[in-house]
Order: C-alpha cells, then structure tokens, then sequence
C-alpha cells in the first residue's frame, strides 16, 4: 500500500528539515545548500517552505553564506571542534556512521515535538544515511557517492601510508553502511550523468538529474577585457583534481599556467612547477576569479569531476575548457562548440587538447545559461512537487 502524506509536499505551511555533511568553508557543495534555501524560501509560484533546522556532522563556525548562517543547526559531537582541518575530519571518517545515527536521533526528537514533512539531505559523504521520521519523505541531491570509498580510492590515499592502509580497512565496511542506508532516501537527485550512473552502481538506484545552479548573472563575458594567450586552473589543491598533469602540460607546451585555489598539496604542486611558466594565486575573491575567467585563453579540466561548477562558470565568461572525456564534464563541454576534450590524463593529451581548443565565445555563454540559477530553482521545485506519490522506503 502506498503511504500517501496528509498535504503534497511543498504546499503551504510545510516545514522541511535539511542536512548537509559538513559547514567548513564555501565551495560547489556549500552553493548547491544555499541555493536550494533561497528556493525553499521564495517558493516559486507556492507559497514559502519553513525550514525548521540544519543537521550537519561538522560546523567549524566559520561564516558559510548568509541564508544559511541564518538557519537554526544541530551538529554531531564529533563535528564541535573548532576549525576542523579537512586533514582531521578524513582521519575521523570511520565515525561518520556514528555522527549520521545520532543526528538521526536527534532528528527525530525535534519532529516529536515539532512535526516536519520533507527532510532534503545535499550529500557527497554520508550525510545521505541520515533516516527519516517514519512517514516523511527523504530527498538527498548527491553530488557524487562517498569518493575515498566508491571511485578514487587510491587518488586520496596518495602520500601517506598511514591513510592508505586505513581506507583499505575501513573502506569497505563504509561501502556496505552506505549502499544499505540508501535505503533511507526516497527519492535521488543527481548532479550530473556521471553521479546517476554512481547512483546505480553503488546504490542500486535510480535518480533524476538536476544539474547544479552556477551564477550565470554574476559570471559574464566582458568585450572590453582583452584575452590572453595563458591557460587557466581553477581547483582545490588535493590529489584528486590532477593539477599535476595540468602543471607538466603547461610545460611541455611552454605556455604560462595560471592556477587558482589552494589545498594540501599545494606544497608539492610547488615543488613541481619550478622551472615551468605557472603563477599559483592562492584562494581569490569573486570578482578577481571572474576577471581571470575573462582573460584566460581557456580552462583546464584535468579531473574526473561529478559536475563541475567551475568549467560552466569559465564558458560563461566565453572561455572554452579543455576537459578529460569522463565525468560530469561531459554535461557541458563539447568538442568543437565549448572546447576540447582528451580521453588519455596524460600531459601530452592535454597539451595536444589544448593547441586544438577553439570555442565561440557566444556558444560557451549560450551553453552555460542551461545551467543558471533560475533553471536550478525550476527543476528542483518541479521535483519536490512530484513526491506527492512517493513513501518512505523502510
């Protein structure tokens, strides 16, 4: 028998729990969060939802964005440390099951006392395991499976034999709590074709995709900003994102590399690039990454990416990406049209790429407005509104 909720999702008066893995800093994850707030809270053609709280595992009290500094939150005891260094919560990963259940209990006191009727979780690690009061729906939008546990194992246990051998022991115990609490959500939203695809294969289940919201009215072209002939990476520094294969490419090519962001590896990226044409910015403002955008020849894309926020904000700016053929790039860029792509991670298939990279930039504009806020805001509304045939999977 399907359990139907006493109102259709999203109508007037409901109230939404939300969670998220963790609030220690501003990147793709945290945008997505806010977004969706800003959706919650205007509501389209409804009337607003009323968000009754936040459950995260880690808070280091950091300012995220406003919307959802304002929000009420309950965090996990492991995650009241102040400042937690991505360093300190990899080495607490082994408790992340522990700090799902308890907010889950938690969860569920407030509801006792205070009803809710959605719980919306934005997941890219465990957040998704959190379980539903019985009868309220689950929605989690995954930006991607738990990486370090499902896809790129090895790429996070480079450097360090002490977290090698950790998630060779651990890992799988995480695979199996993970694939059974997916059980816990009703319904999949996927940020790409790439996470659908993670989706089934690691949770046997299906998910609709709503591509991630970028800041398409922020990121813009600007004729009067002359392009140069230097390329542009715009990234965390962790191992995952291959800067390395971009920093060689850089050099075989002789051409100058400009790399925006920093991270753990950012010391050994260093190391690297002596001797080669590569300026390293460090963490930059808004408004000095979208001038960077505007001046670069083109992007490189070196990873394999669940989406890839960054690659859209660039072609938004009318700068063409050179982007590995795997992953979510695949969603937005385009031999020929919006740049070009390599199949081999090799400096030389990047290099070779980018000497053939050849763009409009009002195709990339064009391209990238598929992906604006209001798109986002649209999609995600649409999809909450269909639940109202949806039950609980328990």
């Amino acid at each position: 028998m399907v359990r139907r909720l006493r109102r259709p999702p999203y109508s007037a008066s409901v109230k939404v729990a939300l969670a998220h893995d963790w609030l220690v800093g501003l990147r793709g994850g945290e945008f997505v969060l806010d977004r969706i707030v800003r959706a919650l809270q205007a509501g389209g053609t409804s009337c607003p939802a009323e968000i009754t709280r936040l459950y995260t595992m880690f808070d280091d009290g950091r300012p995220i964005t406003d919307v959802i500094d304002a929000l009420p939150r309950t965090v996990a005891t492991i995650g009241r440390i102040p400042r937690v260094s991505n360093a300190r919560r990899r080495w607490l990963f082994p408790l992340y099951p522990r700090a799902v259940g308890e907010l889950s209990a938690r969860l569920a006191d407030d509801h006792a006392r205070d009803p809710i009727e959605l719980v919306i979780s934005t997941s890219s690690a465990a957040i998704k395991g959190l379980r539903a009061p019985p009868g309220v729906p689950h929605v989690c939008y995954c930006h991607s499976p738990a990486r370090y546990a499902w896809s790129q194992t090895a790429a996070y246990a480079e450097g360090s034999a002490m977290r090698r051998a950790g998630l060779a022991v651990y890992a799988p115990i995480f695979r199996e709590w993970d694939r059974k609490t997916a059980a816990h959500v009703t319904s999949f939203i996927a940020n790409s074709e790439h996470t659908r695809r993670e989706i089934a294969r690691c949770y046997g289940r299906e998910a609709t995709v709503i591509h991630p919201p970028v800041r398409t009215t922020f990121f813009t072209p600007d004729a009067s900003v002359p392009r140069g002939s230097h390329w542009l990476l715009v990234s965390a520094l962790e191992p995952y994102k291959r800067v390395e294969l971009a920093i060689e490419a850089s050099r075989r090519a002789d051409v100058p590399l400009r790399i925006a962001g920093s991270g753990s590896e950012e010391a050994r990226l260093r190391s690297l690039a002596q001797g080669a044409l590569v300026s390293f910015l460090g963490r930059i403002s808004d408004d000095s990454l979208r001038d960077e955008y505007r001046r670069a020849r083109l992007l490189l894309f070196p990873q394999v990416e669940d989406f890839g926020i960054v690659a859209v904000e660039a072609q938004a700016c009318g700068t063409p990406v050179v982007a590995q053929r795997a992953g979510g790039a695949l969603d937005s860029v385009t031999e020929h049209h919006t740049g070009a792509c390599f199949t081999s991670p090799t400096p030389d298939a990047i290099a070779a790429a980018a000497a053939r990279c050849s763009a409009d930039p009002r195709a990339c504009r064009t391209n990238a407005e598929r992906f604006s806020e209001q798109a986002f805001d649209a999609a995600f509304l649409s999809q909450l509104r269909s639940l109202r045939s949806l039950r609980p999977l328990r």
